[in-house]
């Protein structure tokens, strides 16, 4: 392990004292008890923290009469959210703005997690994208079946004609499992590929090639973070529609 993530180390080490107890008393104990977890999900954790703490901030410091810079910013990052939900789900589009946004800020954070020195990016794997993806999937598949009804929400991959349902039916089904697999690995590719470029050109210009590599991360990060609202936000209008 390089000396480069230190921290991650660390909030590793300090999880253990936590995990390993738990685990060994579910009679599962790890086979590393000093590193239970990977560091990509010690960095899921530390992810989720920020959010909690974040959000007991913004809380505590809401005002109507006075707002902060902080909950100006989280204001228009809802409002944004909202007509991006209405634009594409249309009616009813606020009642998935909570996940559509904790999905967002939750990626958005993990992809530039990277950029603070001895953190790791862990959307630079695919668990972690994976992750996301499935329960992306599982979201908006519940959805349309709370919506449709599961016989409903089947025919709704059938097709308004019945006769070509035969050959549409197993097209559609592969098409939206594959969903997940187009989520996980644009996200775990981009990330991957810009932090091994990072790393690769970073040694050959000590100052100027880093420099420009972060803030392409950092571009990219936010782009993939929206491609992630406005995927499952597709999805979701699809799945509550009459016929897709």
């Amino acid at each position: 392990m390089g000396h480069e993530i230190w921290f991650t180390a660390l909030l590793n080490k300090w999880l253990a004292g936590i995990v390993t107890p738990a685990l060994t008393a579910m009679h599962a104990p790890p086979l590393n008890p000093g590193h239970p977890i990977p560091n990509y999900t010690a960095m899921e954790i530390l992810v989720f923290l920020l959010i909690v703490v974040g959000s007991l901030i913004l809380r505590a410091g809401l005002s109507v009469d006075a707002p902060g810079t902080f909950q100006h910013i989280m204001e228009v990052a809802v409002e944004f959210l909202q007509n991006t939900a209405s634009e594409i789900i249309g009616h009813g589009s606020n009642r998935y703005v909570p996940l559509l946004g904790t999905l967002g800020l939750f990626i958005l954070i993990c992809n530039i997690l990277g950029l603070i020195p001895t953190l790791e990016t862990p959307t630079g794997t695919i668990q972690v994208t994976l992750g996301c993806a499935v329960s992306t999937f599982l979201y908006y598949n519940y959805q349309g079946v709370a919506h449709h009804g599961l016989l409903g929400y089947l025919k709704t991959f059938w097709g308004p004609i019945w006769w070509v349902g035969f050959l549409l039916f197993p097209v559609e089904i592969i098409s939206n499992v594959f969903r997940m697999l187009s989520l996980s690995v644009r996200l775990y590719a981009n990330m991957f590929v810009g932090k091994l470029l990072e790393q690769v050109f970073g040694g050959l210009i000590p100052i100027a090639v880093p420099s420009t590599m972060m803030a392409l991360h950092l571009f990219v990060s936010f782009i993939q973070a929206y491609i992630f609202i406005l995927l499952p936000a597709v999805y979701i209008s699809l799945s509550v529609a009459q016929e897709h």
